[in-house]
């Protein structure tokens, strides 16, 4: 049965409005979570995060999501934005996953095992930095401390440039079934610029490896806004992947944000990233050809083919979020393992130490290693409903949310109501009685609706990245 959230998804074909996005394009949150991250303190005893693990279990034997943090990279790309550990030492992935099994241990201990692990997803980093005897390690140990459901969905992030057929059957033979591919662009200037060279063999071969695996999900990591980019250059980049015949694609904005990642200064130096009017026109270019090819705009930078089950969940109105980005598992816990990774459970969320030597400490301590997070109030949860609505239904159903919430949602929230008045005047929305509609014109607009709904949001320069 179709949910009433359909009316609301745009057209594959639906053109973007630009000036619309250009008026209201500003830094803001990517509502993985709400609260988002920079909310969360140090402040660990107040919070009583382990206590969540049992709140959890009390809850019911709901599902469960892993993540595991794979951060080792060989080489540094000058992009990258996330939490990595540069070395060609495979020693160093050995010890990691020695204290990998600690912290698996010890979280196991305290979940139910009845609950079903719906979800598995390894990430980095560069997963494949392990070797294919690292990996089949790590996939007994998930089996061995976990129930893993039948048919979960097991996905890994791969980098063509480090994948190796024996990577692939041994991801295969610990239950893997969807990857993840890093391409970011084709063009070899832009490579170099960035600092990871990657003909267009490496991605073909990984896709043969894992076609032939039986992985029943491939999805394409591209970014735009990086350093020699033009939108002509980006449109060839979108006809090399397409002819890959990937299952979904990711195209994400560029986050500039050297005041985190200081490699990123290099660009700056060099005078090469685009205009904004160069990124928003790359942003037009690969919406449009990618829909026209007849993929799903899921939202913000997610897009798949019909029959994918992220499009099918859309279409259901069972999208979820979480910090993975969009995901079908929708009510899962999500538990996660080592350097800053983020578990999420209905009342808290909790990071590790982003440092190794911090987290190892704490493992050899017998503790987990958390450095901080939140514990949700009331408002928080309430909040993070509507948030997640806007975010994967492209509307808020009042009737539905004052059943859920447990409070007349158009009177309580009538003030976040009434300020989306300039975005229906511009057309981003559609106000009824009865409902929130995200218009077409709106829906790359997601995060910047759903600020309206978040009080703890705060401009600024050096909080956020740009929202396109």
């Amino acid at each position: 049965m179709i949910s009433t959230a359909e009316p609301s998804i745009a057209p594959a074909t639906a053109p973007l409005a630009l000036d619309l996005i250009r008026k209201y394009s500003v830094p803001g949150p990517r509502y993985t979570s709400y609260p988002p991250a920079t909310q969360f303190t140090a402040n660990l005893p107040a919070l009583r995060l382990e206590e969540a693990i049992a709140e959890d279990n009390a809850a019911g034997a709901g599902p469960v999501s892993l993540y595991f943090h794979l951060p080792f990279c060989e080489s540094r790309c000058w992009f990258c934005g996330c939490n990595t550990v540069i070395t060609r030492r495979r020693g160093a992935a050995v010890e990691y996953l020695d204290d990998l099994a600690k912290e698996i241990r010890l979280t196991a201990a305290m979940v139910d095992r009845r609950r079903p692990v719906t979800q598995v997803h390894l990430g980095g980093g560069t997963p494949t930095f392990l070797t294919p005897d690292d990996l089949r390690r790590l996939g007994g140990l998930i089996h061995e401390t976990f129930t893993v459901a039948p048919g979960a969905e097991f996905s890994v992030e791969i980098d063509p440039r480090r994948v190796t057929e024996e990577h692939v059957s041994a991801l295969s033979a610990i239950g893997a079934n969807r990857a993840s591919l890093g391409v970011q662009d084709t063009d070899p200037a832009v490579q170099r610029a960035i600092h990871r060279l990657q003909p267009p063999e490496m991605n073909r071969r990984a896709f043969a490896w894992l076609r032939a695996a039986g992985f029943g999900s491939i999805n394409v990591d591209l970014i735009f806004g990086l350093p020699l980019q033009a939108a002509d250059g980006f449109a060839r980049t979108i006809d090399d992947v397409l002819a890959l015949e990937p299952d979904r694609l990711s195209v994400f904005s560029y986050a500039h944000v050297p005041w985190i990642k200081p490699a990123q200064r290099i660009f700056e130096d060099r005078a090469q990233l685009p205009t904004a009017e160069e990124k928003l026109a790359m942003f037009a270019t690969a919406h449009a050809k990618l829909t026209g090819a007849g993929l799903v705009d899921i939202g913000l930078d997610h897009f798949a083919r019909p029959d994918d089950t992220l499009a099918v969940a859309q279409r259901a109105g069972t999208l979820h979020r979480n910090f993975q980005g969009y995901t079908t598992q929708a009510g899962a816990s999500l538990y996660a393992f080592g350097i800053s990774s983020i578990s999420a459970t209905e009342t808290t969320y909790r990071q590790n130490h982003k440092g190794i030597a911090e987290w190892r400490a704490a493992l050899t301590s017998g503790r987990l290693p958390v450095e901080r997070g939140l514990r949700l109030s009331p408002e928080d949860r309430r909040r993070r409903v509507i948030i997640m609505r806007l975010m994967c239904d492209r509307r808020l159903d009042h009737v539905a949310l004052t059943q859920e919430l447990g409070l007349d949602f158009p009177r309580t929230y009538a003030a976040e109501l009434a300020g989306l008045e300039d975005m229906r005047a511009d057309g981003l929305v559609q106000l009824t009685p009865h409902s929130v509609e995200v218009t077409p014109a709106g829906v790359p607009l997601l995060r910047v609706i759903a600020m309206r709904f978040d009080p703890l949001f705060t401009a600024g320069p050096g909080r956020h990245a740009q929202a396109i």
